[in-house]
C-alpha cells in the first residue's frame, strides 16, 4: 500500500527534514506515526499526498510511483486517499450532507451514486440524524466524525489521519479512535500521526517513530515510549 524507498526530502531554505527512510506500510496496517514538532511527520505525510516530492528516492501509494506521476494523476492518487485533519477543515455554510457530497462532486461523481454513498457514510459514522445540521451545531467530536465521513464516502484504499483527535476532550478522542479501528477493520489501510501518548500505549498498534527526520523505531504492538531501546519521543 505504501513503500518509502531511501527517500530524502531537503526544503529550499536548506531544511532537512527526512534522511534516509525506508519504510512499508502493508494492506490492511493499522500505524502510528509518533515524533516530536519538527521531526518530519507532517513533511511524511505530504509526500504521501504529493503535496510535497522527494528531493531524493522513491514513494509509492496505492501502485502509484508518485516521482513519475504526471499533476493531471494526482487527483486520481488521490481519490484513493482518505484525509482527516486535527481542525476539522468543514465548510461551515454547507450542512453535513453536503460536505461530505462535495467530497464526491470533485471527484465527479454522478448524483445518483452520490445520494447512494452519502447517507451510508453517515450511518457509518453514526450520525445519520444530523444530516440537514451545520458544522456550528455540532460538537467537536461530531465534527470529525462527519470529517471522517467526508474522508471514506470515495471508498478509499488508504486513510490518513493528522491528529485526528488533537482538538477533542478524552471521551471524544477515544470515540474517533474507537471509529477509525472500525474503518480498518473493514479492509481500509489507516495511518494516524499522533502525539496521544495513551492512545498509543491502550491500542498496542504498529508505531513508527521518526525523530529527525530518521525513523529510530518500528514496533508492531508498540508503545509511545519504547522501554527497551529508551528512545523518548516527547510531545
Amino acid at each position: 500500500m505504501v513503500e518509502f524507498i531511501d527517500v530524502y526530502k531537503k526544503y529550499p531554505n536548506g531544511t532537512v527534514a527526512l534522511k534516509g527512510i525506508n519504510l512499508k506500510i502493508n494492506k490492511g496496517d493499522f500505524a502510528f506515526i509518533i515524533g516530536s514538532s519538527g521531526s518530519g511527520k507532517s513533511t511524511l505525510l505530504k509526500l504521501l499526498m504529493k503535496e510535497e516530492s522527494v528531493t531524493q528516492g522513491e514513494v509509492i501509494v496505492n501502485g502509484y510511483q508518485l516521482s513519475e506521476l504526471h499533476a493531471r494523476q494526482i487527483p486520481y492518487l488521490r481519490r484513493g486517499i482518505g484525509m482527516v485533519f486535527q481542525d476539522f477543515r468543514l465548510l461551515p455554510n454547507k450542512t453535513v450532507y453536503e460536505n461530505i457530497a462535495f467530497a464526491m462532486e470533485i471527484t465527479e461523481c454522478i448524483p445518483r451514486e452520490i445520494r447512494r454513498q452519502v447517507p451510508m457514510s453517515l450511518a457509518l459514522v453514526g450520525l445519520s440524524r444530523k444530516a440537514n445540521a451545520y458544522p456550528h451545531q455540532l460538537s467537536g467530536g461530531e465534527q470529525q466524525r462527519v470529517a471522517i465521513a467526508r474522508s471514506l464516502v470515495n471508498n478509499p484504499a488508504l486513510l490518513i489521519a493528522d491528529e485526528p483527535t488533537g482538538n477533542l476532550d478524552p471521551e471524544n478522542s477515544w470515540e474517533i479512535v474507537k471509529l477509525l479501528t472500525e474503518v480498518n477493520q473493514r479492509g481500509t489501510t489507516v495511518i494516524v500521526a499522533t502525539h496521544e501518548r495513551s492512545i498509543v500505549d491502550a491500542m498496542k498498534k504498529r508505531v513508527i517513530a521518526i525523530e529527525k527526520g530518521k525513523i529510530i523505531r518500528d514496533q508492531q504492538k508498540g508503545l509511545y515510549v519504547d522501554e527497551d531501546t529508551q528512545f523518548k519521543i516527547y510531545s
